[in-house]
């Protein structure tokens, strides 16, 4: 399997928090630069990963941030665990648990079945798999019950899936499958008065624990967007790749960005989860 395909198309790019500027972005060589890139929901869009790693230049000095639901949606779900396995043993990553992967962990150990993941992305998943190998689905296994439920990094950023609940933190929670399922600490940050201090004693705990939090989850449509979006300090790296949006990979240092094609373009004859 190649890793990086070659995309003849124009790279762009978004730079800065309030991500305003748009321009042709023309690679810059940086020599030993080691960047942590964070790549949000793929959702079985196999041909948007290619993209994104194509158009950020990506390089084995890169540190990789998978921020999890990797399968339902487009057709590729099975394929998108291929590559993110064999991408694993030559580069850097660090592959985050999504509320999907788990969905699709349960299927494949025939623990649970579950019509209304049917409805939400699943359907296409079980399709797929119509054709993988039984020796294939094995590593696929190990490759879901591999991932972590959140990424502290030496700087104090928090990469998880969906959020937590604990006011005071990740190693508190009393919930953990709220690392992939919560929604309520996106809904707070969307919400929080952008007048208020961080050190006023109505300012939510949750939100003074860590130097940033990279999520993914709600996809940023919502709110009309398909760019990564900032509140307080969480960044939504959701752009909405499984429904009509693009797939996103960001320098969590630099705050650019790197996006595919809609995924509708890059699909034309499927409907992921539209």
């Amino acid at each position: 399997m190649k890793i990086q395909p070659k995309i003849a198309s124009p790279i762009r790019y978004r730079s800065g928090r309030k991500l305003n500027t748009l321009k042709t972005f023309r690679p810059i060589k940086l020599k030993n630069r080691m960047r942590t890139l964070v790549i949000g929901d793929i959702h079985g869009g196999l041909r948007a990963l290619h993209q994104i790693m194509e158009r950020a230049n990506v390089t084995t000095k890169d540190t990789l941030v998978f921020l999890g639901d990797y399968v339902d949606g487009w057709s590729q779900s099975p394929q998108v665990i291929d590559y993110l396995i064999e991408l694993k043993t030559t580069h850097n990553c660090i592959c985050i648990r999504g509320n999907h992967d788990e969905l699709l962990l349960e299927w494949l150990n025939k623990t649970k079945e579950n019509p209304l993941w049917y409805k939400h992305g699943g359907e296409s998943t079980v399709l797929a798999y119509s054709t993988v190998s039984v020796e294939t689905i094995k590593k696929h296994i190990e490759f879901l019950q591999s991932l972590e439920n959140y990424y502290l990094d030496e700087q104090n950023r928090l990469f998880i899936h969906a959020g937590f609940t604990n006011v005071n933190g990740v190693d508190f929670e009393y919930f953990p499958k709220m690392f992939y399922w919560d929604r309520t600490l996106w809904e707070m940050a969307l919400a929080l008065d952008k007048n208020l201090k961080i050190d006023d004693l109505s300012y939510p705990k949750r939100l003074t624990l860590y130097n940033e939090i990279y999520i993914g989850h709600t996809p940023v449509s919502r709110i009309d967007k398909t760019i990564p979006v900032f509140m307080a300090n969480v960044w939504n790296v959701d752009t909405s790749a499984a429904f009509m949006g693009p797939l996103t990979i960001m320098d969590v240092d630099t705050k650019e960005f790197w996006q595919s094609e809609p995924l509708p373009n890059l699909y034309p004859n499927e409907k992921g989860r539209n």
